[in-house]
């Protein structure tokens, strides 16, 4: 099976979902259901054109296939991270990510061998891990995800471990550097800001998404959720959930600014006021 158009543009799609939405969890699902729609279409394409030899089968299932299977391990895997972290102390933060690392941890141990394998980059099992006559349907059930169906035409008995095998990698580098971040920051003990937010929620908001989208912060590199956070921690005001707020702004028949247009208004009376 040399023809693998059903992936063609497949990443130009996955960066075009990440710049389309700031809502990491709506990027998410939308990134998972593009890669089981191409999952999909390379069944299709594979059961219509078949293999020409073991090698030919080997490389589908070891390469080809893996992108988009491992971004749906990998993008399951944080969306699920994300939705249950917590919005507690930093100390609860810190546990929740160092217990998914054990898992992680935990899951390299069972697979070490076929881990070293994979690291090695050996090849004298190729056949019996990457080819679909060796499949053992009881072997890998414990493998399954919830976002993906297990079947024997489209399935050998290592192909989705090699997917969480690299996925997990992935995951880990991201929980090690979230965990990072917060252990940096608790360590420079920055005294408690006294300043209190006195406006609205939805002006916090405005706000936020002004210091975003004017690339204010950060030269431009970071996310709503970092912006939203360092603003809630200066003015010790509960932001709550950004995404939904920003949607009822957006949806607003008139002045969709308001706060922002009053801010620039009242600056500029200010400085006509210095000038009398």
């Amino acid at each position: 099976m040399k023809d693998h158009s059903s992936l063609k543009n497949y990443d130009q799609e996955v960066q075009q979902i990440k710049r389309a939405s700031h809502n990491k969890i709506a990027q998410y699902g939308e990134i998972l259901m593009l890669s089981r729609l191409k999952l999909g279409k390379l069944k299709n394409d594979m059961l219509k054109k078949g293999f020409s030899s073991a090698n030919d089968e080997i490389n589908f299932f070891k390469r080809i296939k893996q992108k988009p299977l491992q971004n749906l391990v990998f993008y399951s895997e944080i969306r699920l991270f994300e939705l249950k972290f917590p919005h507690g102390t930093r100390n609860s933060k810190e546990k929740y990510i160092s217990r998914k690392l054990d898992e992680l941890n935990r899951f390299f141990e069972y697979n070490l061998d076929f881990v070293q394998y994979i690291d090695s980059e050996q090849k004298y099992l190729d056949e019996q891990y990457f080819t679909r006559k060796y499949l053992d349907i009881s072997r890998i059930t414990q493998l399954k995800l919830k976002f993906y169906n297990l079947d024997h035409e489209f399935n050998t008995s290592h192909d989705l471990l090699l997917a969480k095998v690299v996925a997990y990698k992935k995951l880990a580098k991201y929980l090690e550097d979230r965990l990072k971040k917060l252990k940096n920051f608790s360590s420079q003990e920055i005294p408690k800001s006294q300043l209190k937010w006195t406006s609205s929620k939805a002006a916090l908001t405005e706000l936020t998404y002004a210091l975003y989208h004017g690339g204010a912060v950060n030269n431009g590199n970071t996310d709503i959720i970092e912006i939203a956070n360092a603003l809630e921690r200066t003015f010790n005001f509960p932001i709550g959930d950004v995404y939904r707020t920003y949607t009822e702004i957006r949806s607003r028949k008139n002045r969709r600014t308001k706060f922002l247009d009053e801010l620039s208004t009242s600056l500029i009376s200010g400085m006509d006021r210095l000038e009398e």
